[in-house]
C-alpha cells in the first residue's frame, strides 16, 4: 500500500522545509553557533511545517555530530527520528487536545528530572499547545522557565494568542507563515515529476488555491486527484468536478453579463450553478475572486507577468478586456456586493436567494445611493460622454455694413467665380459637434454587449462580419464583408444597433451599411459637424465625409434584391443553425 504524499514527502531537514526560510535559517545560525535555548515556541497556521521543524530541531540537537544544522541521517538517533523513522524514547511527542490536563502537566514535570536514556537530550514536542488549560499551563511554568541542563521544550500551536503569557515570555517564539502560491506550485511541479504523475498545467494553479498556502494541505489534494486519475492524467476537468470550483469559463460569462447589464445572462449563470449541483457560497467566493483579479489587471496591467495573478496568458487576456468594460468603480462596488452576500449566506436557509439578490444589485446601481453606487454611474456616464467630441465655436457675427454716401454709386456684389466653393447652408434639424469615431471604437464591446442583450442573431452578425467605418454628426456608417447579411441587418436588425448606441454612448445617428470600404476609411479621424448659429450662418470650414458607397455600382448593374429565404440559406452557411434558429424565431 503506498504512503499518502504528505507523509511521504515529509521534510527531515531544515533545507527540505517550504517557504519558511524567514524560521530555518535562524535555527540553522543558533545550531552552529551553540546558542540553543530550551524552550521554543513555533506558530503558524496549519501545515506549513512547525511539527516537522521541531522534529527536525529535535533531531539536530541529538545527532552524535550535534548540536548541526545538518543531521548526519545515519546515526541511530537520526535515523530513529527520521520522518517515517520509529522514534527515540528521549524525544516524547505530546498531543496537547488530549493531555492538557493539570495531571499530565504534572506527570511530565516529574519525568523532566530523569536523564535521556542514549541521547545529549530529553526534548519535549508538545502539539497543539494552546488546548492546555491554564491550570495546566501554571503547572508547567516552574519547570519551562527553569529546567534540568538535559531538557529542551519546544510548543507548537496554531493560536499563539491562547498560550499563557507567562509560559510564552520564557520561549523563543518563530511565526510561520502561508506558503506563497508561486513556491507551492514549483514544489507541487518538481514532486509530480518526480513520482511520474501527468498533471494538465491548468490543475496546479487549483491545487495550490485548495492548499491556502498549507503544503500539508496541498499533498493531500494533489493525492486524491492522482488517485482518481486515468491513463491521460489528471485533467482540468476531473479536478473542478472533484475540488467543486467554477469553471473558468462559466465566471467568463458571467463577468461578462455584468458588463453588459444583462441580468437574463446572470440569473441563467447562477442557474447552471445550482443545476450542476455546486455550492451557492463556492460560486460566490469564486466570483468576488475573479472581482479581485480583474480590479488588480485594472491597477496593474502587468500583474500576470510580475507574479501578482497566476493564470494563462490567454485567460489574462480575457481578464484585461474584462476590467477595461467593467471599470474601477464598478468593480469595487460589485467585490464590496459579493463580500457582503458571503456574510449573509452563513447560516442562512437559502444561499441561492442571497446569491441572486446580490447579483440584482450588482446589475442595478442606481437603487442604490451609496457612493460606490454613485461612482459606478458616473463612470459609465463618462464612457458615454467620450464618444461625442468638443462643441464646434459659434461662427463670428457678421460686420456691419459700411454706410453708404449717397454721391458713389454702390457697385453689385461680384457673382462668385466657377471654382469658387459657395458657403454651406445652414441646416437648424443638424445636432451641434461632432462624433469621435475613436472614442465610439473604444465602446465597440460594450455596444456588441448591448446588442446581444437585445437580439443574439444581431450580435452574431456585427461581431462576425461588421466594423465601424465612418460617423457623421446623424449617420453611422458600419462595413460589411458580405452584402447580403449587410442589406438583411439594414432591413432587420438596425433598430438593434441604434438602441445599443442610445444606451452606451447616449448618441441618436441613422445606420448604413455599405460594402467594399477603403482601407482609410477605417482610420479616418472622428467628423467634425460645424455648430449652427443663431443667424442661420454656419462656419466655412470644409467636412471631409468618407464615400463608403461601392464604386462598381456605377458601373455595373445592381444586383437582384435577395429573398428572405436567401439570406437565411448564407447565414446558415455562415454562422450556424443556432444563430438561424433566432432569426426564424423573430
Amino acid at each position: 500500500m503506498s504512503l499518502a504524499l504528505y507523509r511521504k514527502y515529509r521534510p527531515g531537514a531544515f533545507a527540505e522545509v517550504v517557504g519558511q526560510d524567514h524560521v530555518t535559517e535562524p535555527l540553522q545560525q543558533a545550531l552552529r553557533s551553540g546558542r540553543v535555548h530550551h524552550a521554543y515556541l513555533f506558530s503558524g497556521p496549519r501545515g506549513c511545517g512547525k511539527t516537522s521543524s521541531a522534529r527536525i530541531l529535535a533531531r539536530s540537537l541529538n545527532c552524535v555530530e550535534g548540536p548541526t544544522p545538518t543531521p548526519c541521517a545515519v546515526c541511530d538517533s537520526c535515523v530513529a527520528l527520521a520522518p517515517n523513522g520509529a522514534g527515540s524514547l528521549d524525544v516524547i511527542e505530546i498531543d496537547a487536545a488530549s493531555h492538557g490536563l493539570v495531571d499530565d502537566a504534572r506527570d511530565l514535570r516529574e519525568r523532566a528530572f530523569f536523564a535521556p536514556v542514549s541521547s545529549p537530550f530529553k526534548i519535549y514536542i508538545i502539539d497543539e499547545a494552546h488546548m492546555i488549560s491554564p491550570a495546566a499551563f501554571n503547572a508547567l511554568l516552574k519547570v519551562v522557565e527553569e529546567p534540568p541542563p538535559h531538557v529542551k521544550f519546544i510548543f507548537a500551536t496554531t493560536e499563539p494568542d491562547k498560550v499563557l503569557p507567562t509560559i510564552k515570555s520564557r520561549t523563543f517564539h518563530y511565526r510561520f507563515r502561508l506558503i506563497p502560491p508561486a513556491v507551492l506550485r514549483e514544489f507541487l511541479a518538481g514532486l509530480c515529476v518526480r513520482e511520474g504523475i501527468e498533471v494538465d498545467p491548468l490543475v496546479l494553479p487549483l491545487v495550490v488555491r485548495a492548499g491556502a498556502g498549507s503544503a500539508r494541505d496541498a499533498l493531500s489534494v494533489l493525492d486524491q486527484l492522482a488517485a482518481g486519475a486515468d491513463e491521460g492524467g489528471v485533467t482540468y476537468d476531473r479536478a473542478l468536478s472533484i475540488l467543486g470550483y467554477t469553471d473558468a469559463a462559466l465566471l467568463d460569462d458571467t463577468v461578462d453579463a455584468f458588463t453588459a447589464a444583462d441580468g437574463a445572462a446572470v440569473f441563467r449563470a447562477v442557474d447552471r450553478v445550482i443545476e450542476a449541483g455546486l455550492d451557492p457560497r463556492r460560486f460566490a467566493q469564486d466570483l468576488l475572486e475573479r472581482f479581485r483579479d480583474l480590479l488588480v489587471l485594472e491597477a496593474v496591467p502587468d500583474a500576470g507577468e510580475s507574479g501578482l495573478l497566476d493564470s494563462p496568458a490567454d485567460e489574462l487576456e480575457r481578464m484585461r478586456g474584462q476590467a477595461a468594460r467593467f471599470g474601477r468603480p464598478a468593480l469595487t462596488r460589485a467585490a464590496d456586493v459579493m463580500a457582503l452576500a458571503l456574510v449573509d449566506m452563513r447560516g442562512t436557509t437559502s444561499p441561492r436567494l442571497v446569491l441572486e439578490l446580490a447579483c440584482a444589485r450588482v446589475l442595478l446601481p442606481a437603487a442604490s445611493s451609496d457612493n460606490a453606487a454613485l461612482l459606478a454611474r458616473l463612470d459609465r456616464l463618462e464612457k458615454r460622454l467620450s464618444v461625442t467630441g468638443e462643441l464646434s465655436q459659434p461662427a463670428p457675427a457678421p460686420a456691419a455694413p459700411a454706410a453708404v454716401s449717397d454721391e458713389a454709386p454702390v457697385d453689385p456684389p461680384a457673382a462668385p467665380e466657377a471654382h469658387e466653393i459657395p458657403p454651406p447652408v445652414a441646416d437648424p434639424a443638424a445636432p451641434p459637434g461632432g462624433v469621435d469615431l475613436a472614442a465610439l471604437r473604444r465602446l465597440w464591446d460594450d455596444v456588441l454587449d448591448a446588442v446581444k442583450q437585445r437580439n443574439r442573431s444581431a450580435h452574431a452578425m456585427l461581431k462576425e462580419y461588421a466594423q465601424l467605418a465612418a460617423v457623421d454628426g446623424r449617420t453611422v456608417t458600419l462595413a460589411f464583408k458580405n452584402a447580403t447579411i449587410g442589406r438583411q441587418f439594414e432591413s432587420r436588425s438596425s433598430d438593434y444597433f441604434r438602441e445599443a448606441l442610445r444606451e452606451v454612448a447616449g448618441i441618436d445617428l441613422q445606420v448604413r451599411t455599405s460594402t467594399d470600404v477603403p482601407a482609410s476609411a477605417l482610420t479616418t479621424p472622428s467628423v467634425e459637424v460645424p455648430q449652427s448659429t443663431g443667424t442661420g450662418a454656419r462656419p466655412a470650414q470644409p467636412v471631409d465625409v468618407v464615400d463608403v458607397t461601392d464604386p462598381s455600382d456605377d458601373d455595373e448593374p445592381a444586383a437582384p434584391e435577395s429573398t428572405p429565404e436567401d439570406a437565411v440559406a448564407l447565414l446558415q452557411r455562415d454562422l450556424g443553425a443556432q444563430v438561424i434558429g433566432e432569426i426564424d424565431g423573430a
